[in-house]
């Protein structure tokens, strides 16, 4: 059962959810952080990315600033900028991007359902990003960032979700991508009970994204808990900051590659070897976007090939079949010599929401030399992968619309 509860979030005040709301801290580099702080002078990125506050000499890592974001986080709520409900409640936050919505339920849920595997993951962390978050969220003793979780469909929450939908959110906007944002709280108590009791009937929950949020949330759990030897368990910081959706809302955009050389090959002699693992059609210059699972497209010299992989590479295993993890194992690990995508500086990820037009960029330009593109992963493979207790390769998946941080904060 999870353990899935309301909470006293910290939210912005009247009128200023749409200047204070941001992407996620590790969207943008230090300078790209900086020029939307000018943008937006509120953007809650001046407490993610507290470094943009300091000279570009001042090191991101360095303890002050960890300290500045306390001090704006704290400032901020001095001067009204946010607000702090008066009870633990839950909220509906809706994202709508080119006309698809999903809805979750922002709450608090339970680092004991984590290290269990209630909460389930489905990649692997880097410690050198766990350790920044966990000073971040023990300077301010607070997750200003919510962790993405997923859970299969369930009939009450959704009958709830549809009933307070009906009344006025308190956030309505849209932001500068062009995605309306939408806010209510939970606030009967009938409710707030029957949401909690629900999620007590569901045995399996997906981290979708924020896999370094989570994972560092849950160590700053442990930090505090060694120095309360009184704890109970009950204390906030047992319990991290989430928005949960529905599976049947989310959808997960292809998560493509570019690579920089041929690992010495001709062009030929790297085409001869892909013929090996996949069938390969002829070059057309309309750009190749796979309709369907184990279909990729190669960009490269100014035109599209569509690879399809041959019956003899697949297994049968749900990991090693999965279209990520027949690229990386049948073509760019045995051809192009790129043993470990996360630390290869001679590949690069880009995310659907680019398009195949910025794969093209990217490789017209010469920076790259050639581009895959994939079909997405289903969400149904990811939650198959986590029930397995597996995991899935780097740059698996890749959730749009992104969930903004600042509209909700749960300090403990």
């Amino acid at each position: 059962m999870a353990d899935i509860r309301p909470f006293r979030a910290i939210r912005p005040g009247e009128g200023l959810a749409d200047k204070i709301a941001a992407l996620p801290y590790d969207v943008y580099s230090r300078q790209g952080a900086k020029e939307e702080i000018k943008r937006a002078p509120l953007s809650f990125l001046r407490i993610d990315r507290p470094e943009t506050s300091f000279p570009d000499d001042v090191d991101t890592y360095d303890d002050r600033v960890y300290v500045k974001a306390r001090e704006i986080l704290d400032s901020m709520i001095e001067k009204g900028e946010f607000i702090m409900e008066d009870r633990p409640l839950y909220y509906l936050y809706e994202l709508t991007m080119d006309g698809r919505s999903q809805t979750g339920v922002v709450a608090v849920s339970s680092v004991k359902d984590y290290d269990n595997n209630v909460i389930k993951k489905h990649e692997n962390t880097t410690e050198e990003k766990e350790i920044d978050r966990i000073r971040h969220v023990d300077a301010c003793s607070a997750h200003t960032g919510p962790i993405f979780l997923g859970y299969r469909k369930n009939p009450v929450i959704s009958v709830i979700v549809q009933g307070v939908k009906e009344a006025p959110p308190v956030y309505d906007f849209t932001s500068s991508d062009n995605v309306r944002h939408r806010v209510w709280t939970v606030s009967d108590d009938r409710d707030i009970a029957a949401i909690r009791g629900a999620f007590d009937g569901i045995n399996d929950i997906y981290i979708c994204d924020g896999h370094h949020r989570c994972a560092s949330a849950v160590k700053v759990c442990k930090m505090r808990a060694e120095a309360h030897t009184q704890s109970n368990g009950d204390e906030e910081f047992n319990y991290f900051l989430s928005v949960l959706f529905p599976a049947d809302e989310l959808m997960i955009l292809d998560y493509n590659r570019v690579v920089k050389d041929l690992n010495g090959l001709s062009e030929s002699r790297f085409m001869d070897r892909i013929r090996k693992k996949f069938d390969v059609g002829t070059g057309e210059d309309r750009p190749f976007k796979p309709g369907k699972k184990h279909d990729f497209g190669l960009y490269i010299s100014g035109k599209w090939y569509r690879l399809t992989a041959k019956d003899t590479i697949l297994s049968g295993d749900p990991v090693d079949d999965l279209d990520v993890s027949l690229l990386q194992n049948e073509l760019l690990s045995p051809v192009l010599n790129i043993e470990d995508p996360r630390t290869d500086k001679r590949i690069a990820f880009i995310g659907g929401i680019h398009g195949m037009e910025g794969l093209m960029e990217k490789v017209d330009s010469g920076e790259y030399v050639c581009a895959f593109s994939l079909y997405p992963t289903d969400i149904n493979d990811l939650f198959a992968v986590a029930d397995m207790g597996r995991l899935m390769p780097p740059k698996s998946t890749w959730f749009e619309p992104k969930l903004r941080s600042g509209l909700f904060i749960h300090r403990f």
